[in-house]
C-alpha cells in the first residue's frame, strides 16, 4: 500500500499517472480516479469547511450525494466554483482548492465562527441585524455569503443543446436499468440510456455481464448510450433535461451538452442513496458512509482509514466490514444499534476476529482536525473509547426519488425500508430496482433517527443544521416541512438534502408527535444536481444571447451612415447623420425632409401574416375588434386586436387579396407573437374553421416612400400601373412592377403624408432600394431612420401600441369605443361591457402642447390638474420637437382626457416640473388629413 492506495485492484489505470495540485501542493493519482479518490489516496483528511460554522469537513460519500467535498476547480476564466470532488474526473495538470476557508482547509480563520455558535442558531438572521439598521450589517453579511468564487472573466468554453425523442428513456445503468434498456431495445424501441458515472453498471460485481450488455446496446442503431450524463430535470409530458459532461481532449470541443428529451415512457433506475446517522460528533472528518468506504475500495483501490469502526442499523454495512477486512484493513469493532441483528452476519464477523457490539450506539467522536477516537455506549455497559481514524456509518437507504417527485409523482412511506419510495405515478413512468424501494437482499432495518448526547449532532452537513436546530424550529411552531426547510436552511445546500431530508423529517415527526407520513416531505425541485449556467445558455451568449434580426438591406445600411440600434429585436437604422451632425440633428433633418419633399424608410420588420381559406373572413371578424369581412378585394382597413380582457395588444392594416385571402399587418414587435396567437385560436378554440395562417414577414421586404414628392419619385422609378389620386386612392393597394421588380404597393400612411408602401420578395429589396435612391436623391428624397419615423407619427397623433398603450389600455381609451357596439362576437368583446371598462374616468389618449414655450416635453412626465394636490392624473407617452411646427409635440394618457380638451395641467415629475401643458385632440399636424390623401 502506498499512502491509502492499495498495491493492486480497482478500476484505475496505474500505467497512466496524473499529476495535480491541491491547495498549491503537488499530488499524484491515476487515470480513472476522481479528485476525491486521489485526495483520499493521498491522505488528505480535511477537504473543506462547512458554511456557517466553518467546521472541518472530510469526504463523506463517493458520488452526487457528497455534502462536504465542494471545491474550486481551475483558475481564471475557466475557474468553476462549488463542484463536488467526487464528480470531478482527474486529469493531468488539474488545479483545485477547497472553498469557504482561508488560508487553508486545515487552518481556517473562519473557524472562529464556531465559537459564536450559541449566538447564531437556526433562524438567527430573522431576529438579528434589525437594530439599529440593517444597512450597517449588510456589507459584511453579503461578503460572508456564498462558497466558491465565480470567474470575473467571460467563460471561454462552449456549450451545446441537443433535442431528442425516444420511445423509452432509461435513467441509471445498474442491473435494473441495463435490463430495462435491453428489453426495450430488443423489442425494437428507440432507447436512450443515461448514466451519470463514467462507467456503466454501478456497483454491480459482474463486470463481464455489464460489458456484454453495454456492447449489445451500443451495437443497436436505435439506442443511444450516454455516460457522464446526469438527468437533472423531469417535467410535464415526459420531458427530461440531461447534462452531458464531455471529455476536454479536443480543442474547441464543447465542455457540456444539454439534452432536452421527450420520451414515450421513462424508466427510473436511479438506485438509492445511503443516509448517515445522527449522533454527536458525526461531522468529524473520517466519518463516512459505509457504502462510500466500499466503493472507494472496489473502484479506486483506496482504503479510507487504517483503523475502522462500523456503525449501522441495518444489514448492508456488514458487507463494508468484510470489504475492509478483505483489503487488509483493521476493523476495531462493528457497532449495531439493533438488539438482535441476524446471527449469521454477527457470527461471520466474529469469526474473523471482529468485536460486534449489539444494541450499541456511537455517542461521540474525538480528534483534531480529523477522527481519532470513537465513543461507544452499549446498554448495561460502561462507555468505551475506541481508537479509529475511520467511522463507516449506515442509517439505511433512501430510494433516489428526486426525478420521480419532479415528474409530479407522489411518494409513500414504507416502514419495511424506513424510507419514502415512489407510489403514484402521474406520467408514463416506472421506477425500478432500488429506486422503487426493492432492495436485494432486504435491509432488515431498525430505524435510529438520532442519538442523544452532549455535543452537536448534524443533520445537514454543508449548512450546519443540527438536531438541536430542528428542536428549536419545533419549539417556535415551525411544524411544516416547508417551513422547517426555510427556517433552518436544511436541504438548501448544494446537495439539496440528499443525505439529510429523511433524517430531518423523522426527527421533526418525533418532536411534533406525528408520524413520518403525516409530517411529509418537500417536493424535490430542478435541478437534481447543480449545473453550469453556461449549459442552460448553450450558444445563447454574446451576440447570440438575443439574436437581432437583420433587414434585407442590412449590408447597405452599414455602409450608408446608418446608426444601427435594436428596435423590437431588429437591427435597424435609428438615423443617418452627416459627419457634422448629432443623432438629434439627423432626426430633425430627416423628419423635415419628409414634410417638405420625400423620405425612404425600410419597414421590412412590420408583421405580415397571410390568412387563407373559406372561413378567413369569419376568422378575422372574430380576431379584430372591427369588421374585416366587408372589406373589398384590393382595399385596406386599419384594425386593432384585443386579448380576452379587452386590452389592446396590437394594431395594423389588413388587406384583402382575394375573397378567401387576407394579408394581416402587425407591429414589428408583434409579428411572431400575433402569428402564434392566431394559430392558438385556430387549434384550441375554433377548430371548425377552415383557415390557414402563414407568417411571411421574413419573406417580404418593405420599403416605404412618403412625402409630398413621393409620387414623383415613384413615377421616375417606373411603375406599370397608374399612380394618380383617383386611380390609386388612400387605403388601397395595387400589384405590378416598379423598376421591373414585382411589387405590391399599398397606400397607407404612418406619418400623415402621402405614402406608398412597396412590398417585394425579400431578395429583391436591395435592388429596389438602389433604384429608389438613384431616382429619389436628385428629387430631394432623404433616407429616414426610426427616430424620425416615430417623431412624424407623434406629430400626426397616431397612437403606437407599446409606447402609448400598456397592459390595461382598452379600445375606448384610444378612441375605438364604438367597437363595443358590434353585434358580431370577437376576442375581448365581453370584457368591454364590464363595469371597469365603462368607467368615465379612465386614462384616455390625448394630445398635449406646452403653454407659453416651444421646447419638448419629457416622456414619462406625470400630469396633475389645478386643485389636485396628490397623485397623478396622467402622463406623457410620446414626445419630441417638431421641426415643421417649430415647437414641441406630445401625446399622453390623461384621466377623462377627451372631456378635458382645452384644460391646462401641470407637470409634477421629472425635469420639467411646474410646466403647464394644454390637453388637445391628438394630431398637431394636418388634423384634417388632407396631406395623406393627396
Amino acid at each position: 500500500m502506498t499512502g491509502r492506495r492499495l498495491a493492486a485492484g480497482g478500476l484505475i489505470d496505474r500505467s497512466r499517472p496524473l499529476r495535480f495540485t491541491w491547495e498549491g501542493r503537488p499530488f499524484q493519482g491515476f487515470a480513472g480516479d476522481t479528485l476525491a479518490s486521489a485526495l483520499l489516496a493521498g491522505g488528505v483528511e480535511v477537504v473543506g469547511r462547512s458554511f456557517k460554522y466553518h467546521r472541518p469537513r472530510g469526504l463523506m460519500a463517493a458520488g452526487v450525494e457528497e455534502p462536504n467535498g465542494l471545491i474550486q476547480l481551475g483558475e481564471g476564466a475557466r475557474g468553476q466554483p462549488n463542484l463536488r470532488a467526487t464528480e470531478v474526473e482527474l486529469v493531468d495538470g488539474l488545479v483545485a482548492r477547497p472553498v469557504n476557508c482561508w488560508p487553508s482547509a486545515r487552518h481556517d480563520i473562519g473557524a472562529l465562527a464556531g465559537l459564536l455558535g450559541r449566538f447564531i442558531p437556526a433562524g438567527f438572521y430573522y431576529k438579528t441585524f434589525m437594530w439599529p439598521n440593517w444597512r450597517w450589517f449588510e456589507p459584511f453579511i453579503r461578503r460572508a455569503a456564498g462558497l466558491g468564487r465565480a470567474a470575473d472573466e467571460p467563460d471561454p468554453d462552449r456549450y451545446e443543446h441537443r433535442f431528442a425523442h425516444c420511445n423509452v428513456m432509461v435513467v441509471g445503468s445498474g442491473r435494473a436499468g441495463l435490463e430495462a434498456a435491453l428489453d426495450a431495445s430488443r423489442a425494437g424501441a428507440r432507447v436512450i440510456l443515461a448514466e451519470q458515472d463514467t462507467l456503466l453498471g454501478g456497483p454491480l460485481p459482474d463486470p463481464a455481464w455489464v460489458e456484454k450488455a453495454a456492447a449489445e446496446l451500443r451495437d443497436s442503431s436505435d439506442t443511444i448510450v450516454l455516460t457522464r450524463t446526469s438527468a437533472v430535470g423531469y417535467f410535464d409530458h415526459n420531458s427530461l433535461t440531461l447534462i452531458e459532461r464531455l471529455l476536454e481532449t479536443c480543442p474547441g470541443r464543447p465542455r457540456q451538452r444539454l439534452w432536452m428529451v421527450r420520451a414515450g415512457r421513462v424508466v427510473l433506475a436511479t438506485g438509492a442513496l445511503e443516509r448517515p446517522l445522527v449522533f454527536p460528533g458525526n461531522d468529524r472528518p473520517g466519518v463516512m458512509l459505509a457504502s462510500a468506504v466500499s466503493r472507494y475500495l472496489a473502484r479506486w483501490a483506496v482504503l479510507a482509514g487504517e483503523r475502522a469502526v462500523v456503525f449501522a442499523n441495518n444489514d448492508t454495512a456488514y458487507q463494508t466490514a468484510d470489504d475492509i477486512l478483505d483489503a487488509g484493513g483493521t476493523l476495531t469493532a462493528f457497532v449495531d444499534s439493533r438488539a438482535s441483528p441476524p446471527t449469521a452476519l454477527v457470527n461471520g464477523l466474529r469469526a474473523r476476529g471482529v468485536e460486534v457490539l449489539t444494541g450499541a450506539v456511537v455517542v461521540g467522536t474525538e480528534g483534531s482536525p480529523a477522527l481519532r477516537v470513537v465513543e461507544v455506549r452499549q446498554k448495561g455497559e460502561s462507555d468505551r473509547r475506541l481508537r479509529a481514524d475511520l467511522l463507516a456509518v449506515s442509517g439505511g437507504w433512501n430510494p433516489t426519488a428526486h426525478l420521480f417527485s419532479q415528474s409530479g409523482g407522489k411518494l409513500a412511506w414504507d416502514e419495511a425500508i424506513a424510507a419514502f419510495r415512489p407510489d403514484l405515478s402521474v406520467q408514463a413512468e416506472i421506477s425500478v430496482g432500488a429506486a422503487a424501494g426493492d432492495f436485494e437482499p432486504p435491509l432488515a432495518i431498525e430505524p435510529l433517527w438520532r442519538v442523544e448526547g452532549p455535543g452537536r449532532a448534524f443533520v445537514d452537513f454543508q449548512n450546519d443544521v443540527t438536531a438541536a436546530d430542528i428542536e428549536l424550529s419545533a419549539r417556535e411552531n415551525f411544524v411544516s416541512v416547508e417551513h422547517l426547510k426555510r427556517y433552518t436552511t436544511l436541504g438548501m445546500a448544494p446537495d439539496q438534502g440528499k443525505t439529510s431530508n429523511v433524517n430531518a423529517v423523522a426527527i421533526m415527526a418525533e418532536l411534533t408527535g406525528r408520524s413520518i407520513p403525516e409530517t411529509g416531505t418537500t417536493r424535490f425541485r430542478f435541478p437534481y444536481t447543480p449545473l453550469a449556467l453556461g449549459a442552460l445558455a448553450g450558444r445563447a451568449r454574446g451576440e447570440l444571447f438575443r439574436p437581432l434580426r437583420r433587414l434585407p438591406t442590412h449590408a447597405l445600411q452599414r455602409t450608408g451612415r446608418a446608426v444601427l440600434e435594436d428596435y423590437g429585436g431588429w437591427l435597424r437604422p435609428g438615423c443617418y447623420p452627416y459627419p457634422d451632425e448629432t443623432p438629434n440633428d439627423a432626426q430633425q433633418r430627416e423628419a423635415l425632409a419628409v414634410r417638405q419633399a420625400a423620405g425612404l424608410f425600410e419597414a421590412s420588420p412590420l408583421g405580415k401574416i397571410e390568412v387563407v381559406g373559406p372561413d378567413a373572413a369569419e376568422f378575422l371578424d372574430r380576431i379584430y375588434a372591427n369588421t374585416m369581412s366587408t372589406l373589398k378585394v384590393g382595399a385596406i382597413r386599419y384594425g386593432v386586436m384585443l386579448n380576452e380582457l379587452g386590452v389592446v395588444i396590437d394594431d395594423g392594416v389588413c388587406s384583402r387579396l382575394a375573397d378567401d385571402r387576407f394579408l394581416v399587418g402587425t407591429t414589428s414587435a408583434g409579428a411572431d407573437r400575433i402569428a402564434a396567437w392566431l394559430e392558438e385560436w385556430l387549434q384550441c378554440e375554433w377548430t371548425d374553421l377552415e383557415v390557414l395562417v402563414a407568417p411571411v414577414t421574413s419573406a417580404v421586404g418593405v420599403l416605404t416612400l412618403c412625402g409630398p414628392k413621393a409620387r414623383v419619385v415613384l413615377e421616375a422609378t417606373g411603375a406599370d400601373f397608374p399612380l394618380g389620386l383617383d386611380d390609386f386612392p388612400h387605403m388601397s393597394f395595387r400589384q405590378g412592377t416598379v423598376a421591373e421588380i414585382p411589387v405590391r404597393v399599398a397606400r397607407v400612411s404612418f406619418t400623415g403624408e402621402a405614402s406608398f408602401e412597396l412590398s417585394v420578395p425579400s431578395d429583391r429589396t436591395v435592388a429596389l432600394w438602389d433604384e429608389l435612391i438613384a431616382d429619389g436623391l436628385p428629387r430631394g428624397m432623404t433616407k429616414i431612420g426610426v427616430e424620425a419615423w416615430m417623431l412624424l407619427r407623434t406629430e400626426k397623433g397616431y397612437f403606437h401600441v407599446g409606447a402609448d398603450t400598456d397592459g390595461s389600455t382598452l379600445p375606448g381609451d384610444v378612441g375605438f369605443g364604438h367597437v363595443a357596439r358590434r353585434r358580431h362576437d370577437f376576442v375581448g368583446r365581453r370584457s368591454l361591457h364590464l363595469k371597469e371598462a365603462l368607467r368615465q374616468d379612465r386614462l384616455q389618449f390625448v394630445g398635449l402642447e406646452v403653454v407659453g414655450e416651444t421646447s419638448a416635453l419629457q416622456v414619462g412626465a406625470h400630469l396633475r390638474g389645478a386643485g389636485v394636490n396628490a397623485g397623478s392624473e396622467g402622463y406623457v407617452t410620446s414626445a419630441g420637437f417638431s421641426p415643421i411646427l417649430g415647437r414641441g409635440v406630445a401625446l399622453g394618457m390623461v384621466r377623462s382626457g377627451r372631456a378635458r380638451h382645452g384644460e391646462e395641467l401641470r407637470i409634477v415629475s421629472g425635469q420639467g416640473m411646474g410646466r403647464r401643458v394644454r390637453v388637445t385632440a391628438p394630431g398637431a399636424y394636418d388634423p384634417g388629413g388632407e396631406r395623406l390623401r393627396g
